[in-house]
This record gives C-alpha cells, structure tokens and sequence, in this order.
C-alpha cells in the first residue's frame, strides 16, 4: 500500500483526508484547529493510517503563505515526509473536474488523488539561518514600501506648507533636514528667530559638521523663507501633520537602519552570501536578498529549474501550425527574486566612475556588459535584453554556488 494523507490549509484550521491506496479513501474528512491539542488529534489520526497500512503515510498539502508553518514545523520535528505544492498544480487538478463544487474536504481530496497521478518532489527542509536572513530582507521590503507612502504623503503636505523648503539641505529626508523641519515647520517660524537661534540648532543636530556649514544653512533656510508663497499658514492641521509624518518617517529609518545592521551580521557568516557578492555589480543588500530567497541550491539539479523559480523562463504556445514567436517570462516564481536580479543586472551593465589615472570608462561587469551589447546588437529590445542578462547570471549564480567558487570577470 501506499497511504497519503492530503491537508487543505486554511487560517488557524485544516481538512483532513486520507487515502490508503490509489482509490481508497479512509474515514470521513475532518477539520483539525492549529493547536496543541489540534495537532495532536492530526498525528493521532496519522499512526491509525499507519496501523491500517503497516506503512507511514506522507503529507501532502498546498503552499498557502504562513498559514502552514505551524503545521509543518510540528510534523517535520516528529519526522513526516512532506510534499508542499504549488497552488497551480493543485488549482490545474481540480479543473480537470466537469463539477464545479469547491469546499475544504473536496480540496483535501483533491490532493490525495493529486499524490497518486503526479510525480511530486518531497519538501526539503531549508536551513534556519536562510530562513533568517530571508524574513528580514522580505521585513526591510515591505517597511521600505510603506516609507516611500509616507514619504509621498509628507511631500504632499510640505507642498502645502513650506515648498520652498526643498534644497535647503542636501537630503530631504536626512535626520536633520527633518528635525529642522519640525522646529521650524513654516516660513513665520523661520523668520521670527534670529540667524543665532537656528544655526545654533542646526550645529547642535548635526554635531559633525562645522559651525560655517550651519551658518550657510541657516542662511539659505532664511532665503527659503522669504521665497515661501505661503507667508501665513492658515491650516493648522497641516502643520501637525507635517510632524506626524516627520516622526514617522524617523522611526522607519530606524527601524531599517536595525535591519540591515542584522542582515549584515548575520549575511556575513553565510558562505553562499560572499560568493554572490564576488559577482561585479551586486552589493550587500542584492546579495542578501537572491541567496535568502534561493535558499539551499540543492534543491535544483539543473540551472533551468532555477531561472524557472525565479519566474524568468520564456513562455511557450504552440497550437496547430501555429508558433508563437514574441513569448513573455512566466511570472511565476519569486518576485522578490526577480525584481532583486533585476536591479542587479542593472548595476552590472552601468558603466562604472572614471579612474584617476585614465580616462577610460569601464562597465562593472564586463562579461555581463558584453553579453547585453551583444543582445541589443542583435535588434532586442533594452527589457528583453535585460532579461536574457537576468537568466545569465541565474546560470552563473547556479555554477558558482555548485562549485563554491567566486566570480572572475575579463582581466
């Protein structure tokens, strides 16, 4: 016999369905809670198949976000084979169907009868320290998102207020830029106080600099003010919103600041991490973010399997007599994979500063820069040509974490 027990996932709960052997349902579905005692009615249920079978079942279940992390971590410590498939696989299964009925327990049986048709790749378990470093890589993402929104919100404001406040400061958003800012949020505050006062303050926020640097910047922040369009504020509400976005634009930069100091220290220890920092044009954050996401290369024997995990394998339709000849990637592997290739590729091709003793331009990448002229030689368009640079260097990265060895560009 050879038994499987199929989990349909859902939040906090999950429908249980057993099957002995192709075509031999056990028992009744059921529902079991994420719980202790949940869980344990699950593996329970799992040694009665097992009794009936003399054998121990495997698992089979849909990738659904962190729903099933509960449940996976709680079977894989007491040593269950797991097979976790992607939501298309299954979704294409139940399509096959001429009954349009969608309820747990039919999913859950769906996937047993899904174990027997397909030949499924047990799930492998990644190492805690990838695991690590991929939460905060995705965790600095995601609060980077939300800053660039609070960012375009406070310009919003700003431009309501003070717009002439642009330029005064280097950077916008650097810590003293926006602590002035909230000192002195409108051209009457600036013009009330005395050169002394905000320079004064300027020197005490931004204690690196010289008292001359402060002097300018008070100079220029009076200029501003005089040019300002707005010469009263007449909403209030606009002045504390400007503060409200400012404080929450420091804690953001905070926290990523605490973020990325972690994913460096951590990064670091990790060997895959070095090896795909030695590839020209891929710095400490990309790095970080193509290994977390990639995780152990064992679990791709072949360079294609990768560039398909990341999403950016050429699409085929062939109908008839018919062949499709402009085909777009397929989008479905890893985004964050694919935008971090991206970017990476782009630093890559970009021609890097001149060097003090010549004059000669060189790109960051040579081997790269040389692959992508050639492509655009060859009519492609800039994005085509970018994403054929992108599934070249998923098949150096492949090569390079296979053999542990570092990138050797042209000499």
């Amino acid at each position: 016999m050879n038994p499987v027990v199929g989990l349909d996932i859902s939040k906090g709960e999950s429908q249980v369905q057993a099957f002995l052997d192709k075509g031999k349902p056990f028992r009744k579905s059921f529902k079991v809670s994420h719980t202790l005692e949940g869980l344990g009615s699950l593996i329970e249920f799992l040694e009665q198949v097992q009794q009936e079978t003399g054998q121990r079942p495997c698992v089979i279940l849909e990738a659904t976000g962190h729903y099933q992390t509960p449940v996976v971590q709680y079977l894989e410590e007491r040593g269950y084979l797991l097979i976790i498939i992607n939501p298309l696989i299954s979704y294409k299964a139940k399509s096959t169907s001429l009954r349009k009925v969608k309820t747990d327990a039919v999913d859950a049986f769906h996937l047993c009868e899904l174990y027997y048709k397909e030949e499924l790749e047990p799930y492998k378990k990644r190492g805690i320290q990838l695991l690590n470093l991929r939460n905060l890589t995705r965790q600095h993402e995601n609060i980077t998102g939300v800053m660039i929104q609070t960012k375009l919100q406070f310009q919003a404001v700003l431009d309501q207020v003070f717009p002439e406040y642009r330029g005064v400061f280097g950077d916008l958003y650097s810590v003293v830029s926006l602590l002035i800012l909230k000192e002195f949020p409108s051209s009457e505050d600036i013009l009330k106080a005395d050169d002394e006062t905000i320079s004064r303050k300027i020197k005490e926020l931004c204690k690196s600099r010289s008292i001359r640097w402060a002097n300018e910047k008070a100079i220029k922040l009076k200029e501003a003010a005089i040019r300002n369009p707005f010469e009263k504020t007449v909403y209030q509400s606009h002045i504390l919103s400007l503060g409200i976005y400012i404080n929450i634009i420091l804690q953001y930069k905070e926290h990523l600041s605490r973020l990325e100091s972690e994913i460096d220290a951590l990064a670091k220890d990790i060997e895959e991490y070095n090896i795909i920092k030695s590839i020209p044009g891929i710095g400490e954050k990309i790095a970080a973010t193509i290994i977390s996401e990639i995780g152990e290369i064992d679990r791709f024997n072949h360079p294609k399997k990768l560039v398909a995990f990341a999403g950016v394998d050429p699409s085929v339709f062939e109908s008839g007599k018919f062949r499709a000849t402009q085909n777009r990637i397929t989008k479905r592997g890893s985004s964050r994979l694919r935008h971090a290739l991206y970017m990476a590729v782009r630093c890559a091709i970009r021609d890097c500063r001149k060097k003090k003793t010549t004059d000669e331009i060189i790109p960051r990448n040579q081997k790269m820069r040389k692959y992508y002229d050639k492509k655009r030689e060859e009519g492609k368009p800039f994005k085509v040509a970018v994403i054929a640079c992108v599934n070249k260097l998923l098949h150096w990265v492949f090569a390079l974490l296979k053999s542990k060895t570092t990138f050797q560009d042209i000499a």
